[in-house]
């Protein structure tokens, strides 16, 4: 049983960590999961400081996730059409690969502000561009903040193990 917890800890961190970069996939919050269900089932592994360090950067991922892609598309003068337009076109575009990705969030932002915001050629682009740039520093700092959880999670475990 103890094996068969640990493996499933480790796999849910891994895929954490490949969905900091994956739109649909909640990548720190798989970690943080992983870590819970470890101090829910094997107890004396991980210590509750350590849990509420990785809840922390947890929390610190969400609001760069939101926030870098908003600063990203207002402040090349995008509007809600560019944050949404740029939601549209990574959810498209997620499919695909990374750069694939990363070209929906532009083009979903700036057919969205051309369209439907009424704004020129260079405006909508100027948004498609801020929300490329967003979406690469939101991927950062959540891949960030999943590589401390996973190191706060190593050195507690690693902590915790008893000397031989």
């Amino acid at each position: 049983m103890e094996i068969a917890v640990w493996t499933l800890v480790i796999l849910l961190m891994l895929v954490g960590v490949a969905g900091c970069i994956v739109p649909l996939l909640p990548g720190t919050t798989l970690i943080l999961l992983a870590a819970l269900l470890q101090k829910w089932l094997l107890p004396d592994t991980l210590a509750w400081a350590a849990v509420g360090w990785m809840a922390g950067f947890w929390l610190l991922s969400v609001v760069a996730d939101l926030g870098c892609t908003l600063l990203g598309t207002k402040l090349l003068g995008g509007g809600r059409w560019g944050m949404a337009g740029a939601t549209g076109g990574a959810m498209a575009g997620m499919f695909f690969s990374l750069p694939v990705l990363l070209l929906g969030t532009m083009l979903g932002a700036v057919v969205a502000e051309k369209w439907l915001g009424k704004k020129t050629d260079e405006q909508a682009l100027r948004a498609g561009v801020g929300a490329a740039l967003g979406f690469l520093a939101s991927s950062v700092a959540k891949l960030a903040c999943a590589l401390a959880m996973i190191g706060l999670y190593v050195f507690a475990v690693l902590g915790a193990a008893p000397t031989v």
